[in-house]
């Protein structure tokens, strides 16, 4: 089974435009959206959700308004300032929890002398498998100011890997997050190929160098595609250069092409359009000979 991890130095490279054609190309693949921060790909692969499942880690402090006696010993011990002081109507003091403060350590429940503090599993997000035109997608939605997205996205790449092999597909395209943390290198760890998006620019060509230095680091082979490269085509040449010279290959350059956004409009991938730039996609894909 062959893993393709599409990823990028930061935001707004092409990422999710390039993984939703490769989809499109590939022979009964298996999609997977690792950007679980901003997923998106579903907006343009139109999916038809058939399983949820919620996704819990971490936990969260809870007080029990009944039980606190307000000695303020939680208050004292935070040190993320997520206590926050009440007055009930019959003006006795009282403590709440900030759930988006709260970073779930824990000490509060432990030396609360009244016990009233409860500490249950927190819930982060959601997590779906989808049926789409091109074949199953699993996809997830991390929730507002929810943390652990790393694992998050390995639930979404071990259910990906799972429905490939029991439905006996060959392939699995993985739209991963942007920059280089720690959702990043849950998304490209263990794959067949990395391949890296940027664009020419400055800040282009200082993302798409962190972002090979971490491949390098976990020993994954990693390809290099410039997208609008036309719009800069000095800068074009000095990005593949300093590719080169990390040990990526180059898989090819993509023009500046609006018919991109038409199809995003229309819920298409590019390379089911006539826009000018799918002869370029079609040939990355074959460079990457997945």
């Amino acid at each position: 089974m062959k893993e393709l991890v599409v990823i990028s130095g930061k935001g707004g490279t092409g990422k999710t435009s390039l993984a939703a054609s490769f989809s499109v190309l590939a022979e009964r693949p298996v999609i997977a959206d690792c950007d679980v921060d901003a997923a998106d790909l579903h907006l343009v692969l139109a999916t038809h959700i058939r399983e949820r499942h919620d996704f819990t880690s971490g936990h969260q402090a809870i007080i029990r308004q009944a039980d606190c006696r307000g000695c303020g010993t939680c208050l004292k011990l935070c040190r993320f300032e997520a206590v926050q002081k009440t007055t009930r109507e019959d003006d006795v003091t009282t403590y709440a929890i900030d759930p988006v403060a709260c970073e779930g350590c824990g000490v509060c429940v432990r030396f609360c002398p009244q016990r009233a503090i409860d500490f249950p599993e927190s819930l982060c997000g959601e997590w779906m498998v989808s049926d789409t035109r091109c074949g199953p997608m699993v996809h997830a939605r991390l929730g507002i100011a929810a943390e652990n997205s790393g694992k998050l996205v390995s639930i979404v790449r071990r259910e990906a890997r799972r429905i490939a092999e029991l439905e006996n597909r060959s392939s699995i395209i993985v739209d991963g997050p942007p920059g280089i943390g720690c959702p990043v290198i849950a998304s490209l760890t263990g794959a067949t190929l990395v391949l890296v998006v940027t664009e020419p620019t400055v800040s282009g060509e200082h993302d798409l160098e962190r972002v090979l230095a971490l491949a390098r680091h976990f020993e994954m082979p990693a390809a290099v595609c410039v997208n609008k490269w036309d719009l800069n085509p000095d800068m074009t040449r000095r990005i593949e250069a300093m590719a080169r010279r990390a040990g990526a290959k180059i898989a090819g350059r993509i023009r500046f092409d609006r018919a991109v956004t038409a199809a995003q409009l229309q819920e298409r991938a590019v390379v089911e359009t006539e826009a000018p730039c799918v002869a370029d996609i079609q040939q990355v894909w074959k460079n990457i000979n997945l």
